[in-house]
């Protein structure tokens, strides 16, 4: 998996302040990202190495502290463009925007947007799945899920917080709540990579290497890699 991300900043804390705040050290260096991927089947592409132009406006989006067109366009430049994808987005019109650029693209997808307004399966509301097949929208019950409510997902007030909640979440531990967005997420990109496997057996794969520790693992062996 190559996971493209970078510092927050329509939201508090973004994927680059958590990794950073867990000891992983961001590089551009091919080699030692394929010897990432090798070994723990997993790297992480800090969006500002890799699109050094980008810096220049983030002072200007932190200002603005809401979604600008940068939001949209991220997801879209992963400098892999692997053949398997899972994006989010914050509407359903970019939704299919993006359902658009996948299908064009020639690689199985699958966009997500929980309907009221979270860019990713936030188990609050039912879910917009745009996939190859078309489109799905289905409830949280439907996947084996309770519906949650917004506030039972606080992602931390900063970086070292949010990392707690990393940790907690890959020893199985903390809320149900956190545990169960992140095994839906884990879910989908399971049944992007299988479409043959059903999503709720999609589901409990990830459940299992949750739970299990294999997850844990994987994240251990991208830190010991060098």
């Amino acid at each position: 998996m190559t996971k493209h991300g970078s510092y927050g900043v329509s939201a508090l804390v973004g994927s680059s302040n958590v990794l950073e705040a867990l000891g992983y050290q961001f590089t551009n260096d091919t080699d030692l990202l394929k010897r990432q991927l090798d070994r723990a089947n997993l790297c992480f592409l800090h969006a500002p190495l890799f699109h050094p132009a980008l810096k220049e406006v983030v002072p200007v989006r932190k200002q603005l502290g809401l979604k600008t067109f940068f939001n949209m366009l991220g997801p879209l430049v992963n400098p892999v463009q692997p053949r398997y994808q899972v994006l989010g987005t914050y509407s359903l019109e970019l939704s299919r925007l993006y359902q658009y650029v996948m299908q064009e693209a020639g690689r199985r997808f699958a966009v997500v947007h929980t309907l009221d307004g979270n860019d990713e399966i936030s188990l609050t509301d039912e879910v917009s799945i745009y996939a190859n097949e078309g489109q799905l929208v289905v409830t949280p019950e439907e996947m084996g899920f309770r519906r949650l409510k917004q506030e039972e997902l606080s992602g931390g007030k900063d970086s070292a917080e949010a990392a707690q909640i990393f940790h907690e979440v890959l020893n199985g531990a903390g809320p149900t709540a956190r545990l169960d967005v992140v095994v839906a997420n884990a879910g989908i990109a399971i049944h992007c990579i299988k479409p043959a496997q059903s999503l709720l057996d999609s589901i409990a794969e990830a459940r299992e290497s949750l739970i299990s520790g294999k997850a844990k693992a994987v994240f251990q062996q991208l830190l010991a890699t060098k």
